[in-house]
């Protein structure tokens, strides 16, 4: 991976990391489902960084580990990990083939594979009269051989569930088959479209509401000096932020973010069980430690009370960074914060039963770190990454 990209603006002399992102990146390590050498190319910093932090964890604990530049009170908790994760599999369509017009229906060469899946139950003569094909014409299919298209429509769909289960199931049709000609697979868009659909192979998705109790004792909030233009002409020029909410067993866990708008990058974050101002100011912590933004920097987020705290305000100040704000009861204001979420949500949240917050907490360290800064391509970065985007222009 090379050097971590924390290293963006001119004039940098090395990468610093929060004291959240090292309490992660330790609490990962030692649930051993990822080597230290592979954990360390994927976040992009050394191997023996990783150890020097867990050692420096174990000898001095979460509270006095790591309290450098930057530091601050540790959020929560370091646990002694979480179970292995699990995936809800959809079966759609029933036992009974009445239920499964949706399927039977793309072609003949669909229904003679369901008769041929069913002949030992049904009789193949009811079947054929039933789905309106010809009792010769599956007999001669069942003894036709294969085709030079049909097997390497096989091979190709392969290739396809690899990518798709590499990108954690969130991954559509153009993306998929971005993907595969990046590795020297030669197939055309519409080609992989209709094999992932044939083979119900779909992007995890789930559409759920929240609704938000609105506050009305608090500061004014300040102007929107973004008027839904979200793009940066360099890094570190324009952050947005947001926060939410994920449901564990034990209860909620609070999430709160800042992403650049040049790259898209998720360059701060942090997590609470309480949705208060330790969160908000967690995560803009974790950004200026990481990323040390020159003066003018424009801060965009929602009305939210916390980003309209004092505290919080003052922090801006101190930094030169100037505060914008949504709309009232707009949230296109801030749609790239709200895009992430939906996009964790659809591809990680949604299909996890969290047994604990810090089970969560790995998750989502995973999802952000190792997955969406550097590996998840993105539609508005011309299906580039964050961290491509970022490396393209420190090399410009």
């Amino acid at each position: 991976m090379g050097k971590a990209i924390g290293k963006v603006n001119p004039g940098r002399k090395r990468s610093r990391f929060a004291k959240d992102f090292k309490l992660e990146a330790v609490r990962l390590l030692e649930l051993g489902e990822k080597s230290a050498t592979q954990l360390a190319a994927e976040l992009g910093i050394r191997r023996n960084m990783l150890y020097k932090w867990q050692e420096e964890l174990s000898s001095k604990g979460p509270q006095q580990a790591f309290r450098g530049p930057g530091a601050k009170p540790a959020v929560g908790t370091l646990g002694s990990g979480a179970a292995a994760s699990g995936t809800q599999t959809c079966h759609r369509g029933a036992r009974y083939f009445k239920k499964s017009r949706g399927v039977l229906c793309e072609g003949t060469a669909v229904k003679y594979s369901f008769i041929r899946d069913h002949r030992k139950r049904f009789p193949v003569t009811k079947l054929c009269l039933l789905l309106a094909v010809s009792r010769s014409g599956f007999h001669a299919w069942l003894n036709r051989s294969v085709s030079a298209r049909a097997l390497a429509d096989q091979r190709l769909l392969v290739d396809i569930r690899r990518v798709h289960i590499e990108h954690r199931q969130a991954y559509g049709g153009v993306k998929t088959w971005l993907t595969l000609n990046e590795r020297g697979i030669a197939c055309g868009k519409h080609r992989v479209a209709r094999l992932r659909r044939e083979a119900g192979i779909e992007a995890r998705r789930e559409q759920r509401q929240r609704i938000m109790i609105e506050h009305h004792k608090t500061a004014a909030p300040a102007p929107d000096l973004l008027v839904r233009r979200f793009t940066a002409p360099l890094p570190d020029r324009i952050w947005a932020g947001d926060m939410t909410f994920i449901r564990t067993r034990e209860g909620w866990l609070h999430l709160a973010v800042l992403l650049d708008l040049y790259s898209r990058k998720v360059v701060g974050w942090a997590m609470d069980p309480r949705p208060g101002q330790i969160l908000h100011l967690g995560a803009l912590q974790m950004a200026l430690a990481q990323r040390r933004p020159k003066p003018g920097l424009i801060h965009h987020t929602d009305r939210g009370p916390q980003y309209n705290t004092s505290a919080y305000r003052a922090l801006l100040d101190a930094h030169g960074m100037r505060a914008s704000m949504n709309g009232r009861k707009v949230p296109q204001d801030n749609a790239v914060a709200e895009s992430f979420f939906s996009n964790l949500k659809n591809e990680l949240v949604h299909h996890r039963d969290f047994r604990s917050r810090d089970e969560a907490r790995v998750a989502i360290f995973d999802y952000i770190e190792l997955f969406y800064n550097r590996k998840r391509i993105h539609q508005s970065l011309g299906y580039r990454t964050p961290e491509q985007i970022e490396r393209e222009w420190q090399g410009a």
